[in-house]
């Protein structure tokens, strides 16, 4: 079996299984408990200690639907490679110091038709923007599978039909990972945030890499959004100057609901 390892572990998360296991539980149980039942989350993808407070808001959700879901759709941009379109692994796993993930490898294949996707493993060998969402989906799902897929300069047309092809039913949870702006001073961060904060609630599907880093997989959700008529609900804004950084360069961070 080929395993994709963990690229950021001892960085943007502890490389200890234990410790890694302690932080999310605590992120997690630290969470507000709110009563949403979503089709898919958006989440921020920084250090833990950085955004992990706002992901775990998203991920504390999945407590009560953790029997339900068996499948995970996870797309996220790319930040160390320029692409085209949409990029898959070509492996069978992904791997976390908490364990190893299996991939719907038959999903996998059958995207291998559509014209946006291709099969490039340079994309996802040193991406955090997938990796940091694994422990969190460890810790909150029992058994599940992954899928998942890198986003270059897409259309919100041509992620849209990825997206609508693996949406399944109560099974399969859609995760959509962003930050929001990066490294302005504080007030400016949190004007601009809230602009792309409306934006989103809105269903806009023209958001730019300014507004958001992931903005090529959530413009393809919210196209899906808008054509479902489903609702955007914000479960918290804050940025690094909030969390554990400095407030004269910092990066947003936003987490939400989609159902």
């Amino acid at each position: 079996m080929i395993i994709r390892q963990p690229a950021v572990a001892g960085t943007f998360y502890p490389n200890s299984p234990s410790a890694l296991d302690h932080v999310v539980k605590e992120l997690v149980n630290d969470a507000k408990p709110r009563d949403f039942s979503p089709k898919a989350l958006i989440v921020p993808h920084a250090g833990f200690i950085y955004s992990g407070p706002i992901a775990a808001s998203a991920y504390r959700l999945l407590h009560t639907m953790k029997e339900n879901i068996r499948r995970v759709v996870l797309l996220g941009p790319s930040h160390r490679i320029p692409l085209q379109g949409m990029a898959l692994p070509d492996c069978e796993a992904f791997s976390t110091p908490l364990g190893t993930i299996p991939l719907d490898t038959e999903a996998m294949e059958e995207l291998k038709a559509f014209s946006q996707v291709q099969v490039l493993d340079q994309a996802h060998a040193y991406e955090h923007s997938l990796e940091v969402q694994c422990p969190f989906l460890q810790t909150c799902l029992d058994d599940f599978k992954l899928i998942p897929i890198v986003v270059g300069d897409a259309s919100p047309l041509a992620v849209a039909e990825v997206i609508e092809h693996l949406w399944g039913e109560q099974e399969t949870l859609i995760i959509i990972s962003s930050d929001l702006s990066h490294y302005h001073n504080y007030e400016e961060a949190c004007y601009r945030d809230n602009q792309t904060v409306k934006a989103i609630e809105q269903l806009s599907s023209n958001l730019t890499g300014g507004q958001a880093c992931g903005c090529y997989p959530i413009n393809g959700m919210l196209k899906v959004a808008q054509r479902r008529g489903m609702d955007v609900i914000t479960l918290d804004v804050r940025n690094s100057g909030d969390t554990a950084g400095d407030k004269s360069r910092v990066v947003g961070y936003g987490a939400f609901v989609i159902q």
